[in-house]
């Protein structure tokens, strides 16, 4: 691995525009990924993700501003393939060719040492596999071959699009495993996942674009604090508190048994202060914060429908 110039981003976004006609893909786009770091990349599809990811891969030209890995565009780097890995797809492997096979071809066009390809089975768990025809390989075999092939070049930075799918409960967590130490040794790691719950466990920064446009950034904590969360009390006193507390501005909603319930639009000591004004007696009290799946329909648009689960979205365009 060729040391990373640590001083800028390892990835930078910058004022980036796509358009497809009369369609404008992604809008006056700029963030950062910096070494050391996995960056979250949120967004419905239709949003603009993929087409940043494909502009920044050099795999299509931007209308305006510019997408730059390690200071340069990406044909501008010495041996790319060797500097930036890159999953956009795990579909692209000749179904006669076996899973070593493919990695071979792949490691001489890239001038990268054919000893990788062992390297690389071994660390995706595909060694037992690997003289199978592709053609046979599960869903989640053929995104660890994926992987595998983005990994070939020992790469300084990964950009990951879906990276978890097809993969089982075991290889979601052995790939989360993967990428924190990747960045922990100081690489960076761009990765696009509709898997919310994974990506808030797994990324320490996100970024969440909409129908091509920056939303919000920055990490879990600071996106899923900034939506409101409620307060979920617990009372013998139920019936008469919440009375109280809609009285005091509140909304409250049924919990699950008679005694409990949730309370919005006040503040947990608010909550406390009515309780001893009311004497009413509290078995609990505590704040539930918002979660990355309500942080990000918030922030896309997107509404819980009536029953609590998430919106049908409309069928996405072609761009993503």
């Amino acid at each position: 691995m060729s040391p990373a110039d640590t001083r800028r981003p390892a990835i930078e976004i910058v004022g980036l525009t796509k358009r497809f006609d009369e369609i404008t893909a992604v809008d006056a786009l700029s963030f950062a990924v910096e070494h050391g770091q996995i960056t979250g990349f949120l967004g419905p599809n239709g949003a603009g993700k993929t087409t940043t990811m494909r502009v920044l891969l050099g795999l299509a030209s931007p209308t305006e501003g510019e997408a730059l890995v390690l200071g340069r565009r990406y044909a501008a780097l010495d041996r790319p393939t060797a500097r930036v890995g890159a999953l956009l797809e795990s579909t692209g492997f000749h179904p006669g060719r076996t899973g070593r096979g493919h990695l071979r071809i792949a490691a001489r066009s890239g001038r990268i040492d054919l000893s990788r390809v062992d390297a690389v089975l071994e660390q995706v768990a595909m060694r037992e596999y690997a003289d199978r025809r592709a053609g046979g390989y599960s869903s989640g075999m053929r995104q660890r071959l994926g992987l595998a092939t983005a990994l070939l070049g020992d790469p300084e930075v990964l950009v990951l699009d879906e990276p978890g799918n097809g993969l089982d409960p075991a290889g979601v967590a052995w790939l989360r495993g993967f990428l924190r130490a990747f960045a922990e040794a100081g690489r960076a790691v761009l990765v696009s996942s509709h898997l919310l719950a994974e990506m808030a466990q797994t990324v320490d920064r996100l970024v969440v674009i909409s129908e091509g446009r920056l939303v919000r950034e920055g990490p879990v904590e600071a996106i899923t604090s900034t939506i409101a969360h409620d307060v979920v009390v617990r009372s013998p006193d139920a019936p008469r508190l919440r009375r109280a507390l809609e009285e005091a501005g509140a909304s409250t909603s049924d919990g699950d048994d008679p005694s409990a319930f949730s309370v919005t639009g006040v503040a947990i000591e608010r909550v406390g202060e009515v309780a001893s004004a009311e004497g009413a007696v509290l078995h609990e009290l505590r704040g539930r914060a918002a979660s990355l799946e309500q942080a990000f329909l918030e922030l896309t648009g997107g509404e819980p429908k009536a029953d609590g689960s998430p919106p049908i979205p409309p069928p996405p365009e072609d761009v993503s």
